[in-house]
């Protein structure tokens, strides 16, 4: 039988932090096995505040801290973004069924055998230094050292990650210069991901020398993304948008970067080889790939100049 593992993010995420940090700090805290053999419950003040699309982020990666599922139960939210959708019953039958999902929610006496708590106001944008999820510092920060982690196996796995990614401790997030900037995957391909990046770039140049690949979720995200006229600000700042599919997320096909190479990606894994053989990825929300893609450099929207 599966275990059970509440979640709760209390307060409101600063401006600027996203679902992508909301759960990377989540995974940072519990690690990649703490949620082993469990389902995990999302809820708290943040996690409501979520639109549809960034729950499915944080449910997506739940995975990454070991767990067997995520969800969050349904609300307003819920019901708003399923209403007049596809395959959703329509009039009465909708408002029927969405009185039913309505009881889809734990007990208020309700007895998890985990419980973790996170402040939001604490959730700055991250970016993954290491070569699994939890390896992960708020972006303001530095490369961690290894002697900074009590646990004998996480400081040698942080000396095993450093020495793959090439990053010397101290090191300020923000130097580190990338040559690929990745945007898309189940995590973050969504249409809110793809105008998030579109906020960033517009009236933006990407730097040169820096390779972006732009893939959509599906390919009826990429077709609202033309209908809101998303490509072409992509293409102004100098990037394509791409059919979908999985592409570099898992270096499918020619989607892969060549030995060395660094990348900040808006995917959930960051596993040594994830996306080509001894390429470096960092893991980052589409607003500071966006951001990344025009510095070359590891950077948030809000250090970009006017």
């Amino acid at each position: 039988p599966m275990l059970n593992m509440r979640v709760v993010v209390d307060g409101q995420l600063p401006p600027g932090a996203t679902a992508k940090d909301l759960i990377l700090a989540v995974i940072e805290q519990i690690g990649t096995g703490g949620g082993q053999g469990h389902v995990i419950e999302y809820q708290g003040e943040a996690i409501r505040a979520l639109s549809m699309e960034g729950r499915m982020t944080v449910c997506n990666m739940s995975i990454e801290a070991g767990a067997r599922a995520g969800l969050i139960a349904p609300d307003d939210v819920t019901i708003e973004y399923l209403r007049g959708r596809p395959h959703a019953p329509s009039g009465s039958a909708f408002e029927e069924e969405a009185a039913y999902w309505r009881t889809f929610h734990s007990d208020d006496d309700a007895v998890f055998d985990k419980e973790v708590h996170l402040d939001a106001a604490t959730i700055t944008p991250r970016v993954s230094w290491g070569t699994n999820p939890a390896q992960s510092v708020p972006l303001d920060a530095t490369v961690p050292a290894p002697s900074s982690f009590l646990d004998t196996v996480e400081r040698a796995a942080a000396e095993r990650a450093l020495a793959y990614m090439q990053l010397t401790p101290g090191t300020p997030l923000r130097d580190i210069p990338v040559d690929a900037v990745f945007i898309g995957s189940c995590t973050n391909g969504r249409i809110e991901d793809l105008r998030e990046v579109a906020a960033v770039w517009e009236g933006r140049r990407i730097a040169p020398g820096v390779e972006v690949l732009v893939v959509p979720g599906s390919e009826a995200v990429r077709a609202q993304a033309v209908e809101e006229g998303l490509d072409e600000i992509f293409a102004a700042a100098g990037a394509a948008l791409r059919y979908s599919g999985c592409s570099m997320c898992v270096a499918l096909n020619d989607d892969r970067l060549r030995p060395g190479q660094r990348a900040a990606s808006t995917n959930n894994r960051n596993f040594e080889g994830r996306q080509g053989r001894g390429v470096k990825t960092h893991l980052v929300s589409p607003a500071v790939a966006a951001a990344t893609a025009i510095t070359g450099r590891l950077t948030a929207p809000e250090d970009l100049e006017d």
